[in-house]
């Protein structure tokens, strides 16, 4: 039985689960349509860096339909959604791979609105950079909140500036706080992104990163193990055995402490992570996703705690 104080959930989980948050708004399950519009990144293209985050791979669309147009890759992703789990299921366009924001604004208006009325779609979702998001970019996206529901991630990753510098982000946790910011004072639904394993970070150093989550009390947030995917600068460095990973009770431990102290309020849209089994190299256990739930559920009832059981407001 969940006794948490509050009720953010339907399937007895003691956090504000996106699906509960989803059948709230929407009365049913919705589900992601991904894609990818070829965009860059400036730690990609030289204008900040070179060869992105450590751990990144192609910017995250493994499982999307790039080289197609919006249009055709929407089609694509309707078929697959809708095939599986009925023609009247609904979906956020979800963009996905990259730098979501990484083109002139004209440009971003176009592919944007180009998902407002296609059929099915009840949302957009845009993942990007906190120092991707200029005033303009910024009424672009207050003026498309207008029109739909919309959901901006942002990849906070840790607030360490170590970790930062470490993973080649290239930009501080300070300009990440005032990305955040900006959408905010445009009224922008936030998810902040965090990864949990980084090379060199201690569980404080994970818990103190969610404090800083917490303090910055998004409307959601993502929490995932770090993969290490073949053909990256992390996977160099694990097979040097430059840092170890988090066994998955270590990883569980974290996230219940994690979970503690965010605020009630905050969606989670995600409590661990989907890798791409074919270029998986570590930590295996990540990929049995049904046992990773299942330890996060049996550790939180074990210890009769919830999200939010630590939480406290801040100015």
């Amino acid at each position: 039985m969940n006794r948490s104080p509050f009720k953010y959930s339907d399937d007895n989980k003691r956090y504000h689960t996106l699906n509960y948050y989803n059948k709230s708004h929407y009365s049913e399950k919705i589900y992601k349509a991904v894609l990818d519009c070829g965009f860059s990144c400036p730690n990609i293209d030289g204008t900040k860096g070179t060869g992105g985050c450590i751990f990144c791979d192609g910017g995250s669309g493994y499982f999307t339909h790039g080289g197609l147009d919006i249009t055709s890759q929407l089609m694509k992703e309707t078929d697959r959604i809708c095939g599986k789990y009925g023609e009247h299921a609904r979906f956020t366009a979800y963009f996905q791979a990259n730098t979501n924001t990484y083109a002139p604004v004209d440009v971003l208006k176009r592919l944007y609105y180009s998902v407002l009325d296609f059929p099915n779609v009840c949302g957009i979702s845009i993942g990007t950079r906190a120092d991707c998001l200029s005033d303009e970019i910024v009424g672009l996206l207050e003026e498309l909140n207008s029109k739909t529901d919309l959901t901006v991630e942002l990849g906070m990753q840790s607030c360490h500036e170590s970790t930062l510098k470490l993973i080649n982000r290239c930009y501080s946790h300070e300009e990440f706080c005032e990305g955040f910011y900006r959408l905010r004072s445009g009224g922008i639904r936030t998810c902040i992104h965090i990864i949990n394993g980084l090379p060199n970070e201690t569980p404080e150093m994970m818990i103190r990163t969610a404090e800083e989550a917490a303090r910055l009390a998004p409307e959601a947030v993502k929490l995932q193990m770090l993969h290490v995917i073949k053909g990256t600068v992390l996977a160099d460095m694990y097979g040097k055995k430059e840092f170890r990973l988090l066994e998955r009770s270590e990883y569980i431990d974290i996230i219940v402490k994690q979970l503690e102290l965010l605020p009630p309020e905050t969606v989670i849209e995600r409590i661990t992570g989907d890798g791409d089994k074919s270029k998986l190299i570590a930590p295996m256990w990540s990929a049995d996703k049904i046992a990773v739930l299942g330890g996060i559920d049996k550790r939180l009832a074990e210890l009769d705690t919830w999200q939010g059981r630590s939480y406290s407001k801040r100015a």
